[in-house]
């Protein structure tokens, strides 16, 4: 297959992986040996955003592991940060020059499938006689697979406690009633405290997924009709909007928020400028390396007043797909069956401080960090809610949904334009 030229990254990690791909003009197939001769061996392009958020070193220790058991299958690494990884996939995809195993975001599924860019792992699990079973979750498209969520990322709420404390609030708040209280006070405790950070960049929409629906989710409500259609109208999303407006009004949202994006969101955090962010418990490593002073807890997102019914509990994946174009896809489902293996699984969950996509697999981390056997209790009592996985152009419907928000939040419409607005353009890409 044909291989595109990879952009290079900030990561020195990534920009030594992305070096490497883009001597890469011949794409994967064999390579020559040592003595010039071409051996048998074929060199799988594995195009993903993990190893630079990965322990260093980890995740090539695992791939070594596979090349050890799978002689005359070489896999190189094309590592990058998420958006750039994003960006060269999309290129790719439009081109037709997909690397042959790739990283997926649930949210590019629909239209990398659509372009006929990525395979269908259904037949390839029928074909190599895969029991599907023991996999979490899957994310199809028409009832056929195109990504498998290799590890999960829960959302849950992060507090700060010592802000907390300060506000003279003594309990994580669990409704939004609490909620809005706390995060009053917390934006009283000095000038430069917010109580709330909420990223609404139309750059990267991903706030309306992970910080506006969550709280429809938590409250056990949909963005959509029972067959998949759009239905922000609703009264779940409208309740949910109107809830983040009052907070809006009152100014606990810190400053910034319409061009906010998630990294700013973490950074406000780790520096005690906010009570409260929605975020992944990726960054919970990074928040104590940048912090380690801050004391923080986890928690559910509050729901709805009194409501107690199952939470919808925000999440997102490394998901993994195969390039319907690779010359090698036998090859290709060979890393995905490794990495999707209880033990291996197990131990890439734990790297990344993430839930297994084996539903068999058991991070080692859930029984040694408090926090994180948290979250575990938190994702084990609710259910797994993201409504724009697998959904078509998804970043496309959160920008479509995140410019009238923006426009409701400063009071230039009302809710329910807003809504229509929303729903209207949802509607064109259906």
């Amino acid at each position: 297959m044909r291989s595109i030229r990879w952009l290079t990254t900030v990561s020195v990690v990534a920009a030594t992986s992305m070096g490497l791909a883009a001597c890469s003009s011949g794409g994967s197939g064999n390579e020559p040996s040592a003595s010039g001769k071409s051996d048998d061996a074929v060199t799988l392009e594995f195009a993903q955003w993990w190893e630079p958020e990965l322990p260093e070193g980890s995740f090539r220790t695992l791939i070594d592991q596979f090349e050890e058991q799978n002689p005359g299958i070489k896999v190189k690494l094309l590592s990058g940060p998420y958006a750039s990884t994003k960006e060269q996939l999309v290129a790719a995809s439009a081109s037709g020059t997909m690397p042959d195993v790739v990283g997926l975001d649930g949210a590019w599924v629909s239209d990398f499938a659509k372009q006929g860019a990525i395979a269908d792992l259904s037949a390839m699990m029928t074909e190599n006689g895969y029991d599907e079973s023991q996999l979490a979750s899957q994310i199809k498209i028409d009832g056929a697979t195109y990504m498998i969520p290799v590890v999960n990322f829960v959302y849950p709420m992060f507090t700060n406690m010592t802000l907390l404390e300060q506000a003279g609030v003594s309990t994580v708040p669990t409704n939004r009633s609490e909620f809005e209280d706390a995060a009053k006070k917390i934006h009283a405790v000095g000038s430069n405290i917010s109580g709330w950070a909420l990223p609404l960049s139309l750059e990267t929409p991903n706030g309306i997924q992970n910080d506006v629906m969550s709280w429809v989710w938590a409250s056990g409500g949909s963005m959509l009709t029972e067959d998949g259609k759009p239905d922000v109208t609703n009264d779940d999303v409208k309740s949910a909007a109107e809830y983040i407006k009052r907070l809006w009004d009152a100014g606990v949202v810190s400053p910034g928020a319409f061009t906010m994006k998630e990294q700013d969101k973490v950074e406000d955090f780790t520096n005690e400028r906010v009570g409260f962010m929605v975020d992944s418990l990726a960054h919970i490593n990074s928040i104590r390396e940048g912090n380690p002073d801050l004391a923080f807890e986890i928690s559910a997102i509050p729901a709805q007043d009194g409501y107690t019914g199952e939470r919808g509990m925000p999440y997102a994946s490394w998901g993994i797909g195969v390039s319907a174009n690779s010359e090698h896809q036998k090859e290709a489902w060979k890393l995905v069956d490794f990495l999707m293996s209880k033990k291996v699984n197990a131990t890439l969950a734990n790297d990344a401080k993430a839930f297994p996509g084996n539903a068999q697999a058991v991070p080692a981390f859930v029984n040694d960090d408090e926090l994180f056997k948290k979250a575990f209790d938190i994702w084990s009592a609710g259910k797994p809610a993201n409504e724009f996985t697998g959904l078509p152009v998804a970043e496309t419907l959160m920008r479509a949904f995140d410019e009238p928000f923006q426009q409701y939040l400063n009071g230039q419409i009302d809710i329910d334009t807003m809504l229509t607005t929303a729903q209207d353009s949802w509607m064109e890409e259906f």
